[in-house]
């Protein structure tokens, strides 16, 4: 199905390589401007790389806007590959891949409360020497009293591919309706690897010892430190829609990444 688009926005990251691109497009192209007060896109193009995507997904989250990246970076798993023929055309015909963010709720010593949201994952690190140690409930039932790790994480499908993949944690397909729940370098239960879980679970870590053994949280690329608490789970209330080239669909990268070698 060919979705007409007419307005389209365009940002790029500070990379030589991203602002050529972008010279390039805007020489060839009519683009909307993001920052206009009345501006709405019917869809975005964004140039760099998943560092920078994440930051305009985070920033344009509840504008709710279609976004196309092209790669101008290194790894660009969540964008094109950078072709300024056809743009859009290419835009008109791309497959979309609905991603839902998840919502954390951090604790601190101090008695403050943050809420962030993370595309990818939500990270719990120790801040010093000594290992964390974190009860994880979910869905309001221990399913680990006392983990003692460099930390755990759980991940978006989306974002199951990155640091949790990294960490060991399985590669969650697109519409598997799962996060991962994966710890870092665990020495406690030694032979505890994570478990999936449902999309809709409520996942609640408790730090213990937080004053000997302090504890960060982190939500993509924002960190909350000091945390006694931490809540975690999906918000289906925010959609964030983005568009592949479809011999390069989300859902089929994911698939590769777990057959290479």
């Amino acid at each position: 199905m060919t979705t007409k688009l007419e307005r389209i926005a365009i940002m790029a990251d500070n990379s030589p390589k991203a602002q050529a691109a972008l010279k390039e497009l805007s020489a060839k192209y009519d683009f909307l401007n993001i920052t206009g007060k009345r501006s709405k896109p019917d869809a975005m193009v964004v140039l760099g790389g998943d560092g920078f995507m994440l930051q305009v997904l985070h920033k344009y989250m509840h504008r709710q806007i279609p976004v196309y990246g092209m790669n101008c970076g290194s790894v660009g798993f969540l964008l094109n590959s950078y072709n300024p023929d056809l743009l859009i055309e290419r835009m008109q015909e791309a497959r979309r891949a609905v991603l839902h963010p998840l919502i954390m709720y951090a604790r601190t010593m101090d008695g403050k409360e943050r809420q962030e949201l993370a595309i990818n994952e939500v990270s719990l690190f120790r801040e010093s020497r000594q290992a964390a140690k974190i009860r994880v409930t979910i869905d309001h039932v221990v399913r680990v009293q006392e983990l003692s790790a460099d930390g755990i994480l759980v991940s978006t499908p989306a974002g199951s591919t990155a640091y949790n993949f990294s960490a060991g944690g399985p590669i969650v397909p697109l519409n598997g309706k799962l996060l991962a729940l994966t710890p870092i370098a665990p020495f406690r239960p030694r032979r505890w690897r994570g478990a999936l879980l449902n999309h809709q679970s409520s996942i609640t870590f408790e730090i213990l010892e937080p004053e000997k053994r302090p504890v960060s949280a982190v939500a993509d690329f924002t960190e909350v430190r000091d945390v006694v608490s931490v809540s975690v789970f999906e918000d289906r209330n925010i959609s964030l829609c983005l568009m592949f080239d479809p011999e390069h669909n989300l859902e089929e990268r994911i698939t590769k990444e777990q057959f290479s070698f």
